[in-house]
């Protein structure tokens, strides 16, 4: 099975609702891929910080486990973020 990890950028052109995040986490839930995620805070870097690029445009993530990736695309086009003009980014995560 592969993994995902999605990065939720902080770029939508609008603000979404409570209720989209809802209906939104509840598909994903509901889809069986999705396994947990988190708004990210305060931010600390730690060794080179002069040459460290800033992810302050990444508000949170989440993480899929899925062997069909078109479905899990297909569940990220119904995304608050996206739904709003933003974008959201859709790692794999290579197996060790």
């Amino acid at each position: 099975m592969a993994q995902y990890l999605l990065l939720i950028q902080n770029n939508a052109k609008s603000q979404s609702s409570p209720a989209e995040w809802d209906a939104f986490l509840a598909a994903a839930r509901a889809s069986g891929m999705f396994e947990g995620g988190s708004a990210l805070g305060e931010r600390e870097v730690i060794g080179d910080a002069a040459s460290a690029k800033s992810t302050r445009h990444i508000g949170g993530y989440m993480r899929f486990d899925t062997d069909d990736k078109a479905r899990l695309l297909e569940l990220l086009q119904r995304h608050p973020v996206v739904l709003h003009g933003g974008s959201v980014e859709l790692c794999e995560m290579p197996r060790t």
